[in-house]
């Protein structure tokens, strides 16, 4: 990838730790209020995750987003007016914005504007660890700034940038449009690579008669705790969005000595950008090869079925043209179940989640008797 174009990504898609932030949502009345209230929280937790000093969050109520503005023109000044009192120097939006309405509010409000989709994409960039996961955040950041060129080069100033023009800076942009697709084409083929070599080392544990274990959930729900109380080896746990991002493979001993393989995934979350589907769904590679995928909840979370419900929608479109394991539902943090309410939400994910199993990863309640189901499980599976 080219300097000028690491300068775009640079001055244009990233953020850094230490900038101060304001927050903004839309509200368009479509769903429960609580859903838009858990949205904004998931951006606020974005925003910590990725480093950023949060000064203020807006929620604009409106029937529709804007095409040109997305939280109309009015309100982008008030955004403007805000920004500079407080200091703000960027501002993140709640969904992902069309590269006009990203130009057109940058030019409103003076501030450097990103979406979900970038903040998720910089957390990912910010956490990969593996060959792998840098070469496929990489294609989702290069996927998201091919279409974003020409604005971007309006903004900058680029001479013959502009609609119908075939100045210098037009040619600029074919050059960088170029290159850009060439550095993809070479990420595609090093992640086919990847692929291919993930898949013998599968093939070879298969040969070994080692049985694998696949943990998914909703992000921040406690796996990475869940996979140390298991295994008791030792994993990074953080209380941040995507604390894991590469998935970490364990090995396991269950009541009657067998020895499984144990891999944490990716968190799941709500409106993951499109150009890190791909991503995504390669950190899940394990749930579709496992023999069996435990799928840890937190129950002391009341979204709780709104979180299963996502798992279930990615797990449907994963499996959808072959056969899925079998699932074990883990509902974790029992420990932190103090109300009425709370117990009620647990005596319901019992009676409507089939095959489930209360702990607490933290304390380690409930392991022993989670370790006897996998065995058990993973028996009538053979």
């Amino acid at each position: 990838m080219n300097r000028l174009i690491e300068d775009r990504l640079g001055e244009r898609a990233r953020v850094f730790a230490g900038e101060r932030a304001i927050l903004v949502g839309l509200d368009v009345g479509h769903g429960a209020d609580w859903q838009e209230r858990e949205s904004m929280e998931e951006l606020i937790e974005l925003a910590r995750t990725a480093g950023l000093e949060i000064l203020r969050t807006v929620l604009q109520k409106r029937d529709r987003p804007d095409p040109a503005f997305f939280i109309g023109k009015g309100k982008a000044e008030e955004l403007h007016e805000l920004a500079t009192k407080s200091g703000a120097e960027v501002v993140v939006f709640n969904d992902a914005l069309t590269p006009a309405q990203a130009r057109n509010l940058e030019e409103r409000i003076q501030r450097k504007i990103i979406d979900r989709a970038q903040l998720i994409m910089n957390i990912f960039a910010q956490r990969a660890r593996s060959k792998e996961a840098k070469l496929q955040v990489e294609l989702a950041q290069l996927e998201y700034l091919l279409p974003r060129l020409r604005g971007w080069a309006e903004a900058l100033g680029q001479p013959g940038a502009g609609i119908g023009t075939r100045g210098p800076g037009e040619t600029r942009l074919a050059q960088e449009r170029h290159a850009i697709r060439q550095r993809m084409h070479t990420l595609k083929e090093q992640l086919a690579q990847a692929h291919q070599e993930r898949a013998v080392r599968r093939k070879l544990r298969a040969k070994r008669k080692i049985p694998e274990i696949a943990l998914i959930g909703y992000t921040n729900t406690g796996k990475s705790t869940l996979l140390r109380a298991l295994t008791g080896a030792e994993t990074f746990i953080e209380d941040k969005l995507f604390a894991t991002l590469d998935p970490l493979t364990r090995q396991m001993y269950l009541p009657d000595g067998q020895l499984v393989v144990i891999t944490d995934t990716v968190g799941f979350i709500k409106k993951l950008p499109h150009p890190l589907i791909p991503a995504f769904a390669s950190t899940l590679e394990t749930a579709q090869t496992a023999d069996l995928v435990l799928n840890v909840l937190d129950v002391s979370n009341p979204n709780l079925f709104d979180h299963w419900r996502t798992i279930t929608e990615v797990l449907n479109s994963i499996f959808k043209n072959g056969a899925r394991p079998p699932m074990l539902n883990v509902l974790n943090k029992v420990d932190k179940l103090h109300t009425l309410e709370d117990h009620q939400r647990l005596e319901e994910a019992l009676s409507t989640l089939a095959n489930s199993v209360v702990i607490s990863a933290k304390e380690r309640v409930g392991i022993e008797e989670l370790k006897g189901r996998i065995g058990r499980m993973l028996t009538r599976a053979a």
